[in-house]
């Protein structure tokens, strides 16, 4: 498939403003995501509306964007990067305008490991944050059950006694100081491997699959030409983002556990993937693998469509050419 060699920059800006629109829209549902892919022993939502009702009855509706902050600040680096990345890489990998298939798969491998960098510590702390509200809302339910003898919790220090204040909430700023006093960067690289292998097997399959869903219906020597239509970029990156986010949650749910630093009542801690891998199939059987799959889909398809949409809008080239 012949390719259009746009700038650079070009390729960032659109890979920024595309992520700050994609995240603000898709946020609550990916609160949710979180929030259900922790939840081991108490049950505290019995899905994603409840979920989402139950955190605006408790924390107000902005208790649904918590985490948002860092998200939308290192969004902006992270799907440029992954953007700019695949393009490049599919430049490089042409031969005479041409690109097959498996240089389409290496240059989404490429893409998904250079976003890596940025998605690690980005993911670390939007983690800890989207779950604190879970995590005070188990202790809620705990405390009203019948008392059944002393259970041992993970998160003992974390909880209000009687008389006592409730602790206050951690920002992202607090976590970041916490995390580089005690275990240094690689607290914030916590869960690296895990997230590699989420979002290297998610590029392989989503752009390649993005790129000949975006090409269906156009003349061969109109692709290297024309931009496809809004709706068509629009539709590809929805189709192609729920496909890859849905093949891969099993990964999405072991990256998430191992990353989320306070446990609730009676929750596993994990010491590597493996371990983590078979914890969960062991107490919580192969269904605990799919946990927030539809949240996913619901999260990365907008995400992904939006996207794509706005670049191939061309709107950093828009930009540049009204700067320059």
């Amino acid at each position: 498939m012949a390719e259009k060699k746009l700038s650079l920059p070009a390729k960032l800006i659109n890979g920024g403003v595309a992520g700050l629109v994609g995240v603000t829209c898709v946020f609550p549902i990916d609160l949710a995501k979180t929030r259900l892919q922790n939840q081991q022993g108490a049950r505290v939502y019995s899905g994603m509306l409840d979920c989402l009702a139950k955190t605006i009855k408790m924390e107000g509706y902005f208790g649904m964007y918590r985490g948002a902050a860092v998200n939308l600040t290192l969004v902006t680096p992270e799907k440029a990067i992954k953007l700019a990345a695949n393009d490049v890489f599919r430049q490089k990998l042409s031969k005479d305008g041409k690109l097959p298939l498996w240089g389409e798969i290496l240059a989404g491998c490429g893409a998904g490991t250079c976003q890596v960098v940025v998605t690690t510590p980005m993911e670390m702390l939007k983690i800890q944050l989207q779950d604190a509200g879970r995590l005070a809302a188990q202790r809620t339910v705990t405390a009203s059950a019948p008392a059944s003898g002393p259970t041992p919790s993970l998160v003992a220090s974390q909880t209000a006694h009687p008389g006592t204040s409730a602790p206050p909430r951690r920002s992202a700023t607090r976590i970041t100081a916490e995390l580089l006093k005690t275990r240094g960067l690689r607290g914030l690289y916590k869960g690296a491997g895990a997230t590699l292998m989420r979002d290297v097997p998610f590029s392989m399959i989503y752009f390649p699959l993005f790129a000949n869903l975006n090409a269906v219906g156009r003349a061969e020597d109109c692709k290297a030409q024309e931009r496809a239509p809004f709706l068509q970029s629009f539709m590809a990156g929805c189709t192609a983002g729920s496909v890859a986010a849905v093949a891969v949650t099993p990964l999405d749910v072991i990256k998430t556990r191992l990353q989320t630093l306070q446990k609730g009542e009676g929750e596993d801690s994990y010491r590597g993937i493996i371990d983590c891998a078979q914890r969960i199939l062991k107490r919580e059987g192969p269904s605990a693998f799919l946990k927030g799959a539809t949240c996913r889909a619901l999260v990365i398809a907008p995400l992904f469509g939006i996207a794509q949409g706005v670049y191939f809008l061309g709107v950093g080239e828009h930009l540049i050419g009204l700067l320059g």
